[in-house]
Order: C-alpha cells, then structure tokens, then sequence
C-alpha cells in the first residue's frame, strides 16, 4: 500500500502580536497569572477583515515551496472558524494559490483537526486517489472568543501551519505510521460554541431560545485537562505500539499546544523525558488545529527537529475527539518566514 509522506511544511501567523501585559491592560489578569498557568506569554491576533482562509492561504502557500510542488491535486483544511458557516472555506483556500478545480474541503475536530485532516489525506492517498495533497490547519480562535473571559482570552490565538503529503513508501523518513483516532459525543459540552448552529440558532435570530453569550466559545478547564492528559497518552502509547517504538525511542513528542502543564503531563504519563518536549505555546498560545503544523514549523526552522528524528504528534479536541501518529522526520526544505 502507498504511504503519505511528508515532504514540505509551512506556517504563517498574523502580524498583530498581543502580549499579556496588553490583556491585563484590559482585564483582571496579569503577565505573571498567565504565565504561571498556561505557559503562554505572547499570542497573534487576526486583525478586522482578515479571514481565517487568508490565514490558510499564507500556510499553504509556504508549504507547498517547502515540497518544490507548484500543484497538487486535494486540499483539506482544518478548522473551527471557517470563514463562513456556510460554504467551507477550503474552495477560497484553493482559489487563493491558484487551485481552483481541485477539489477542496473542510474538516471539524477543534484541536484534533489536524491529526483527522492527514488521515483523510493519507487515505487519498493510499487508494490512489491523489498523489500529492495539501493539508492544512487554520484557525481565527480570537473571533470567537468573549473579550472579557479572562479564562479563554488569554488562552487562545490565531495562526496556520500546512504540510503537502506526498504518496511514497511505508518506513521511508517522513512516511506517516498508523493514526490513532477516537472520540466521544458525551463530553461535547466540556468544549463548545452553543449558538450558531441547527441546536441552537445564533442569538439573534431566536432570542427565546438562546443567551447571547452562547455565540462564545466556552470550555470546562479543569475537566478538560484530565481527559486531554489521559487521551493523548493512551492514543500516542497506541501509535508508538503499531510503530514498535519504546519512550526511549522518541526524540521530539509534538502534543497539541494547549497548555504548558498538559503537555508536562502527557510526556510523564508516557515516560518521555521533557526535554524532548517541543513547546511552541509559549509564543502563539492554544491555535486549535493549527497548533500541531505550527509547532512542527517551528521546530524545524529551529533545527529541534532534524532528519531522523523520531516524532509523536498528540491531540485532544473538542467533541471530544483526540488522536496521535507517529513518523521519522525527513528532510526538508525550509519555506520563507
């Protein structure tokens, strides 16, 4: 059977740079509570006007210089803030880097989107229906957050980071191993934007039935924290089993960037030293499925990641969904900033 292979990277962040300091300006917070609970000390945010497919664009864009690829024939975005409720947002994507034709699409796993976008991808590939696919993941996190929740809004930001998968040869540096997938529809409410859909219509349109803070994204922090820790070990303890790798056999684990104490927390569960922990949140916060492209885009420009490298990547999302893969990085070439 074909594998997908990762053969280029990109990311892009939005320019304006929020600090904490410009939060605590605003809200009952300080640079000193968040770092100490989150791990994160700046974060980007779109500016008005600025969709969620610009972002994605931007992301793609670089990746596909990455692989030296001027086509390629799918492109699947993850997201939660498509530019639109209606239609995806993955044509525009296509439009922007001059693929329209190819088809396009959207997929929804909050912050396993990701991970559920390659194995999509992967299966393209492997039954012979793409060669080369572009996936990306793209979110505007700021948009749908209440200004004044000093528990979200200091937690999320905005940003994309994209990888074009190729179809190559299992065991080969680059060449995704067995994605673990799960999810479960009774933790839906731990993480969730009420308002806006077929359950409950936007504030506006039926005020009897929904609050208008419902249009913001809520979630249980503390409940979240055990099922994300113990989810993304299981999943990647799973992933490194079908790969007949041990803890000693990782070189970077890549968990999705939520939260600083999480990530500590699945590198324990799973006996990873957590050193080999890549930490990116630091600088951009939670950006949902963004977050894992961007933290590989990151340690690869660093040199964190170098070919070789045994790689586990991590997520738990809202739904709940969560999900790991493992791989053996290749070489690449790095896109422009």
């Amino acid at each position: 059977m074909r594998a997908a292979v990762i053969s280029g990277i990109g990311a892009w962040l939005p320019p304006g740079v929020v600090t904490n300091d410009d939060l605590a300006a605003r809200m009952e917070t300080s640079d000193e509570w968040i770092r100490t609970r989150t791990g994160i000390s700046t974060r980007h945010f779109v500016s008005a006007g600025m969709p969620t497919s610009r972002l994605a664009a931007e992301a793609g864009a670089r990746a596909m210089e990455s692989a030296g690829s001027a086509d390629v024939d799918a492109v699947v975005l993850a997201t939660t803030t498509p530019d639109r409720p209606c239609p995806a947002s993955a044509p525009e994507v296509a439009r922007r880097l001059g693929l329209t034709g190819r088809p396009a699409f959207d997929v929804s796993a909050v912050c396993t989107g990701f991970l559920y976008a390659l194995t999509t991808a992967a299966g393209m590939i492997a039954s012979g229906a793409a060669d080369q696919v572009l996936v990306i993941g793209a979110e505007a996190f700021s948009t749908l957050i209440d200004p004044q929740d000093r528990s979200c809004a200091v937690v999320f930001g905005d940003g994309a980071g994209a990888v074009v998968l190729r179809a190559g040869e299992p065991g080969e540096p680059g060449a995704l191993g067995r994605i673990v997938l799960g999810s479960d529809g009774s933790l839906a409410d731990l993480i969730t934007v009420r308002a806006g859909g077929s359950e409950h219509p936007h504030p506006g349109a039926d005020p009897g039935r929904t609050d208008p803070a419902d249009r913001y994204f809520s979630m249980r922090g503390r409940e979240v924290f055990g099922h994300a820790v113990t989810r993304m070990s299981e999943s990647a303890r799973a992933a490194l089993a079908h790969t007949g790798w041990g803890p000693d056999d990782v070189d970077r684990l890549v968990g999705h960037q939520a939260n600083l104490r999480i990530l500590r927390a699945v590198a324990e569960q799973l006996d990873i030293p957590a050193d080999r922990l890549v930490i990116h949140l630091d600088r951009v916060g939670n950006t949902a499925a963004a977050s894992i492209p961007l933290a590989l885009a990151h340690a690869h420009g660093t040199g964190e990641l170098v070919p070789g490298s045994r790689v586990v990547l991590a997520a738990f999302g809202g739904g709940a969904t969560w999900g790991a893969t493992a791989l053996t990085w290749p070489a690449l070439k790095s896109a422009r900033p």
